[in-house]
């Protein structure tokens, strides 16, 4: 669908006392127009609803403080993308794409990461096979892919490639929005901030951080139960981590990064 944009002058104002500067106008054109017709386009053909919830992140910091030792604790972005790919895996429905009337669901989870860019532009490149990666293995992948798009050298299959993303504004005051989905996706999940909450405990009330979640869903392909359901799953795995869950997917890792070291340094 084409936006269409059009450049138009303001008229200029006199600038004596008490008059009104003039206004700032900018066309939409270029990647941010491409921008704008892609959103608009999502809205217009697709029947777009959010479901929301949060998810206490006790768990997630107690793993990450078990690792702190190891200099390297994994981030919790990292930590919600690994556990958003494994409950990916027993809901094939939202790691789909709706097109032509007709639904494809993917084994493998092409993850979308939407990246700000300077000039208040966004892209959403997949991070292909994000299944097969590890914990250890993700950060680099992600950081590697977050660097490509900042320089502009992101490739046509991964602009256009990814099965569900995920828009993350965890270090906003955000606790929960309504992503846009990037069509012909099904899904979204949007990482709001996080906030601090009074719950109840054995000695009466702690501070517990919660992060919130919000899922867009494309309602054609997908109904509300079981959108509802993947948020319930995802956050049932986020509360109940284990702080050893990923013992073995970090040392891996770690021994990778060390590799990669030793290879640099030849």
């Amino acid at each position: 669908m084409k936006l269409e944009t059009t450049t138009r002058s303001v008229p200029s104002r006199p600038q004596g006392a008490g008059s009104v500067p003039p206004a700032r106008e900018t066309a939409l054109k270029g990647m941010r127009g491409m921008i704008a017709s892609k959103m608009l386009q999502s809205l217009q053909s697709s029947a777009q609803l959010t479901h929301h919830a949060s998810a206490d992140l006790g768990a997630v910091q107690a793993l990450r403080e078990r690792h702190r030792a190891t200099g390297k604790p994994p981030s919790v972005q990292d930590v919600l993308l690994r556990l958003v790919v494994r409950t990916l895996a027993d809901f094939p429905a939202l790691n789909a794409t709706l097109e032509d009337n007709r639904i494809t669901e993917f084994d493998a989870v092409h993850l979308g990461l939407a990246i700000p860019l300077p000039d208040d532009l966004l892209v959403a490149p997949a991070l292909f096979d994000a299944d097969q990666l590890t914990l250890g293995e993700l950060p680099a992948a992600r950081r590697a892919l977050v660097e490509r798009a900042r320089r502009g050298k992101l490739s046509v299959r991964e602009m256009t490639g990814a099965t569900f993303t995920v828009s993350n504004l965890g270090r906003s005051r955000v606790h929960h929005f309504t992503p846009i989905l990037n069509v012909p996706q099904v899904a979204i999940l949007g990482i709001g901030g996080v906030e601090t909450r009074a719950v109840p405990d054995s000695e009466g009330w702690r501070a517990a951080e919660h992060i919130g979640l919000s899922l867009t869903f494309d309602h054609r392909a997908v109904n509300g139960a079981p959108a509802a359901a993947f948020l319930d799953a995802l956050c049932e795995r986020i509360e109940r981590l284990p702080p050893e869950a990923f013992d073995g997917e970090l040392a891996q890792g770690a021994g990778q990064e060390r590799h990669d070291d030793t290879t640099d340094r030849r």
